[in-house]
């Protein structure tokens, strides 16, 4: 179990004397109306803060940052956002519509500078998907394998990188009729297409989702590549985690099969 906000962290953002509790599983801790979770990034974490304080979506609720007494963003590395009710449900037709808009809303930004430095699992990814990195090592029965077979399929494409939040599955959250909601922002530079294609490829490797949902979205621009793009990122992802396993490669593994009928 992550170790919650501290007493001076919760009462910087306006949470004196209220005990956080931890949010179904995490990473995000709720102090009356303030939700709170940690930044790895404090640039990074501003840029989110700041993005989603701008940011309007038709039928989307959008979490507020909340700035701490003396007006940061930051505080002892934690960030803060007003709480929104709801729970990811498997609504992913729901989900890739609501990313769509989110994107739409976002085509205007211009790429962050934090993109060019990072260097965690997910953006090395992200670059070695798209073929922008070479010579990783990705751990050929956790994913290289499979990354090897499929990269052979990439093309180029004319879809338009922009700003998008490339981990939506399990992120939108649902509260009956309310508009879905977002609590976050995880940039990457990419087509929206291709963030929409990540939740397919994650419904189908660990959400339950089958081929139809694929079909269904199968008329977005160069949908073929966007798919594939995604598929190799979360192979390249899987390969290079630490904390990645043969149980939950399985999964991927039915996504990719299931996949290799659009590639």
């Amino acid at each position: 179990m992550s170790t919650p906000p501290p007493p001076h962290v919760c009462a910087a953002f306006g949470a004196r004397g209220v005990e956080p509790e931890l949010v179904d599983l995490g990473p995000v801790w709720r102090a009356g109306d303030v939700a709170l979770r940690q930044a790895v990034s404090p640039a990074e974490a501003s840029w989110v803060a700041q993005t989603l304080g701008d940011l309007t979506v038709p039928d989307l609720r959008v979490a507020r940052p909340v700035r701490s007494s003396d007006g940061r963003y930051v505080v002892g590395g934690w960030m803060a956002h007003r709480f929104l009710a709801g729970r990811p449900e498997p609504r992913y037709d729901e989900v890739i519509s609501a990313s769509l808009r989110l994107h739409k809303a976002t085509s205007h930004l211009a790429r962050p500078r934090f993109l060019g430095t990072r260097a965690d699992v997910f953006a090395t990814a992200d670059r070695v998907a798209w073929d922008e990195e070479r010579g990783v090592r990705l751990t050929p029965e956790l994913g290289g394998r499979l990354f090897d077979l499929f990269a052979e399929y990439r093309r180029d494409t004319d879809l338009t990188p922009q700003v998008v939040h490339g981990d939506l599955f399990g992120n939108v959250l649902f509260d009956g009729d309310e508009p879905p909601a977002i609590m976050d922002f995880t940039a990457f530079h990419r087509p929206p297409e291709w963030a929409a294609a990540v939740v397919v490829v994650d419904a189908m490797a660990w959400g339950g989702a089958d081929d139809a949902l694929a079909k269904r979205w199968a008329h977005l621009q160069d949908w073929s590549q966007a798919l594939l793009r995604a598929l190799l990122f979360r192979l390249a992802v899987h390969a290079l985690h630490p904390k990645s396993t043969s149980r939950s490669m399985r999964g991927l593994e039915r996504a990719a099969h299931r996949i290799s009928q659009f590639v």
